[in-house]
């Protein structure tokens, strides 16, 4: 006997099958900060107060190319594997909803967001009038650990999921889940950016409330780029995901209120929104061609479970319709059962359907006879089951041993 193919694959096929399976702007994120994490070690370069986001350098010098170096660089080998490691499921799965060149304006606002709120909040500790702490200016904060938590929230309020798995031992609610990792990983790792991750948050929370909106372009500011001759290269690999579509606003709704601007938080629903702290993704209609064209734009993430729960239901609904079925030929044949709606003896109402009455009234002709019965019960089957499947077989004697052998099975 054959032994199982997955079994022969080798470690480097395996591997290169999960890495064909990644899109391509979340594999380029990984790549660029393995390359810069490997170059600073060979070179011995470990000066990360000059590329970390440093308030008090921002301020005083103007260093804006912290907001984005700060995100490509890390401190450790555990510092980098983990970041990306957490990237590649998070990332794809945005990518494979947004697009490539989307996502890539995306992470640009989120790490933009994500300094102006961490500049803004230690600003406002290190000079308020109350208390006068410097210590978030001087905190130097590194790696990709902050957009990572921005995608949490995206990405919890685009699956509309209501329970999330910590790290398998137990499930959680998903709108503390990103509250809870915060709180975890302060406490088995003090050296982490408390406000780094907090930021990150917080710039999730925005988007998902359409505060981003208005610094969103339409989708022919994506087509354009895809479109270009300088990055043709990047389209045309299998990977890369094309995120043009019929949306003309260049928006993925997140949150279930009317408003597709950036008033959506300042509207009525203002104290709804809040409360719920992880709104869910208002669902869209689109057509196949652009289902195409944008692969994942518009569903849900838990689609496919929910398209597995439905067959499901009807599989269930149909063998219940079947079991009242042979309920009801028993009470037909039963001498105390007057009719369709009126009641037997011991007072209860006769159950028989009525819908169902009408069917078996026409294929009353076509019932097998008494002796195809005795062959069916003489193979162990019950007469119930028998008679049900007869009927729905028209009196054929093959159909219904398939029918009641299914049923067995």
């Amino acid at each position: 006997m054959r032994s199982n193919i997955v079994s022969e694959a080798g470690l480097p096929t395996r591997l290169n099958q999960w890495w064909e399976g990644i899109p391509f702007l979340t594999s380029a994120v990984v790549v660029v900060c393995g390359i810069i994490y490997f170059v600073c070690l060979l070179v011995g370069y470990d000066s990360f107060v000059e590329v970390c986001f440093l308030p008090s350098a921002v301020v005083s010098h103007f260093q804006v190319y912290r907001i984005y170096t700060a995100i490509l660089f890390h401190g450790s080998l555990l510092h980098v594997l983990f970041n990306m490691l957490a990237l590649v499921p998070m990332g794809s799965e945005l990518e494979r909803i947004m697009g490539s060149i989307r996502l890539l304006y995306i992470i640009i606002l989120l790490a933009a967001s994500n300094a102006i709120i961490h500049l803004v909040i230690a600003l406002l500790v290190a000079y308020n009038p109350f208390h006068f702490d410097e210590y978030f200016m001087d905190q130097c904060s590194i790696g990709f650990s902050g957009i990572l938590f921005s995608m949490i929230v995206i990405e919890t309020s685009l699956s509309g999921v209501q329970s999330r798995s910590f790290f398998g031992l137990f499930n959680v609610p998903a709108k503390w889940y990103v509250w809870i990792l915060l709180v975890v990983f302060q406490l088995l790792m003090t050296n982490i950016s408390f406000l780094g991750h907090l930021c990150g948050i917080l710039s999730g929370y925005a988007y998902t409330f359409g505060l981003f909106n208005v610094l969103i372009p339409g989708t022919s500011f994506y087509s354009s780029i895809e479109s270009s001759s300088w990055i043709s290269a990047c389209v045309r690999r299998p990977k890369f995901i094309v995120c043009t579509g019929s949306n003309t606003s260049g928006h993925i709704p997140t949150y279930t209120t009317q408003s597709t601007t950036s008033s959506g938080l300042l509207s009525g629903n203002m104290w709804r929104n809040l409360s719920s702290w992880m709104p869910q993704r208002e669902n869209s209609v689109q057509t196949a061609q652009d289902s195409d064209r944008f692969p994942g734009r518009g569903r849900s993430l838990g689609s496919s479970t929910n398209q597995a729960a439905s067959l499901s239901n009807s599989d269930s609904s149909l063998q219940t319709r079947l079991l009242d079925d042979g309920n009801n030929l028993d009470q037909s044949s039963h001498p105390a059962t007057i009719g369709g709606g009126q009641r037997i003896s011991d007072g209860r109402p006769s159950v028989l359907n009525s819908a169902v009455m009408p069917a078996r009234t026409q294929n009353q002709g076509s019932v097998a006879s008494e002796e195809e019965v005795q062959k069916l019960l003489a193979m162990g089957f019950d007469r119930t089951q028998v008679e049900v499947a007869m009927a729905a077989a028209d009196g054929d004697l093959n159909v219904a041993v398939e029918i009641l052998m299914s049923q067995q099975g």
